[in-house]
């Protein structure tokens, strides 16, 4: 079928279409989960830094610089374990306060780092984030710095915050000796304060199990889905194969059916026009009749394959006039024709009787041409045929058994029709008068003796046709016959060169006739 690789190029790509989507919507849901957690993971960063700087901040402010306003025992060092009675900086307890928090939470780092450490401290390893970072705080330092990093498995946030001197640890730096830096100010970025927090994809990823489920069961449905379609794209297949064979085998074996039936009734039964049952209808048509004279003697004078060469190429040559003029062909008989005008269709009593008045005259015309060529062939006596039409009501349709049925006419009308056949003259057309009234208007006559025939009450006039009027291409065609003479000239067809080959056959075939006339007779 036309229609059948459209379709399947169309649900192929609805099928890709259909797998594209759903292979994209967990790589939607991937992208917004990697979102949601990067969101959470800054949230929570902020949170952190802003918790410890309030921690640390507080107690610089309400522990430190209260003990530094008012000196006594204790005292504010970083290395408050080793003195009895000492309180932690604060940047150490800030340091002290990152690391309980990453104890309790892995994923979580926290650094406390300066460029400047005291004298008597391990240095500070910053990376190239932090020394940018820092360098960027001290141009700014209303600023806070974040490093988003995403991979298939896990989001990593980094918060940068600066750490600001305030009047507390400006006084304390500036005094302490170990100090590497004595010119701090108030407000002054003396290092970075740095959350890290680290989130495996997975622990987002689970917090939507309704999500994951629907997304498991939409691929699930989604895949069954592709899976069906396509058993059923393989079914449709094998069954479109299938009616395309099914379909070439009828058609190969309606054309073997219309051999034997006319192509009218044929056209008719399968277009639904015609029931194939026992039926028949009463209509008036014109009945043609052909019939070979002496075949019988023809064949004995010639081969068997030369017959059955004859015959078919006539009976090819004649049933192609019939088909061009609209005629039924009923059936062979033997070497006789008869076909039927007005049913299966019909365009009226004298257009059909016109009709068939012109197919007989055509097919004696190319019976003459057939003739020439057969004789050129070798064939002496090649095949003359009379042909006898009538117009009458007849019955017609579907003649036979429940199992085999025969498409035919019958009546008195059809059997005269073969009587008018059997006093033509060879190559001669006789008409019944019904059929010389119906196309009087394109057909030259003369009335031949009255005859009677059985099953018909009335006096039969035939005629025989002379010439067809209206045949306006072949009107200066000249066809005479007679004992010794078989003459068919049809000027239309002949060129100059072949009008002066005619000239000179026809000149010496006057001088044979002269010639025949001056000899005495023995």
């Amino acid at each position: 079928m036309d229609s059948n690789p459209r379709q399947i190029r169309s649900a192929a790509l609805t099928g890709f279409l259909i797998a594209l989507l759903l292979a994209a919507l967990p790589v939607a849901v991937w992208l917004d989960l990697t979102n949601l957690a990067e969101v959470a993971l800054r949230r929570q960063a902020n949170d952190l830094n802003s918790l410890v700087s309030s921690v640390r901040s507080y107690y610089a402010s309400n522990v430190v610089g209260r003990i530094l306003s008012h000196p006594g025992q204790t005292q504010v060092v970083h290395n408050y374990e080793t003195i009895p009675g000492a309180i932690p900086i604060p940047a150490t307890l800030s340091l002290e306060l990152g690391k309980v928090i990453s104890e309790q939470q892995q994923n979580i780092t926290y650094r406390f780092v300066s460029d400047f450490p005291f004298k008597n401290r391990a240095p500070h390893q910053l990376d190239e984030f932090e020394k940018a970072s820092l360098q960027s705080l001290r141009a700014n330092p209303d600023q806070k710095i974040v490093d988003t990093t995403t991979s298939l498995f896990s989001d990593r946030v980094r918060l940068v915050a600066p750490v600001v001197m305030g009047p507390a640890c400006v006084s304390c730096h500036n005094s302490h000796p170990e100090s590497p830096k004595t010119d701090w100010k108030v407000g002054d970025v003396r290092g970075i304060q740095e959350v890290a927090i680290t989130q495996p994809i997975a622990a987002n990823l689970f917090s939507f199990k309704y999500l994951l489920a629907y997304l498991a069961l939409a691929s699930i449905s989604g895949l069954s889905f592709l899976m069906m379609q396509r058993r059923q794209a393989r079914q449709i297949r094998a069954m479109n194969r299938e009616l395309e064979s099914n379909n070439d085998f009828l058609a190969t074996l309606s054309l073997k059916i219309s051999r034997y039936i006319p192509p009218q009734i044929y056209k008719s039964i399968f277009s639904g026009q015609k029931d194939v049952t026992i039926h028949t209808e009463r209509k008036k048509l014109t009945i043609f009749f052909s019939d070979i004279q002496n075949f019988t003697a023809t064949t004995e004078r010639l081969q068997p394959e030369q017959i059955t060469q004859l015959l078919n190429e006539y009976f090819t040559e004649m049933s192609e006039i019939a088909h061009q003029h609209g005629g039924t062909i009923d059936k062979f008989i033997g070497d006789a024709m008869l076909i039927f005008f007005g049913d299966p269709e019909t365009k009226g009593d004298r257009a059909d009787a016109e009709a068939c008045v012109q197919m007989a005259w055509k097919m004696q015309r190319r019976l003459l041409e057939l003739n020439a060529k057969w004789r050129a062939a070798g064939i002496e006596q090649p095949f003359k045929s009379r042909m006898g039409i009538n117009s009458g009501y007849c019955n017609v349709g579907n003649f036979g058994s429940v199992d085999r049925m025969d498409y035919t006419i019958i009546g008195a009308e059809a059997n005269l029709a073969a009587r008018l056949q059997s006093i033509a003259e060879p190559g001669g057309i006789v008409v019944s008068y019904e059929t010389f009234a119906l196309a009087r208007d394109i057909i030259q006559a003369h009335p031949l003796p009255a005859i009677t025939m059985k099953g018909i009450s009335r006096e039969v006039i035939p005629y025989s046709i002379d010439n067809v009027l209206d045949d306006t291409a072949k009107g200066d065609v000249i066809v005479e016959r007679t004992a010794g003479l078989d003459f068919y000239l049809d000027p239309s067809v002949l060129d100059p060169q072949g009008v002066d080959r005619i000239k000179a056959i026809l000149s010496d075939a006057l001088a044979a006739l002269d010639r025949k006339r001056a000899t005495p007779a023995q």
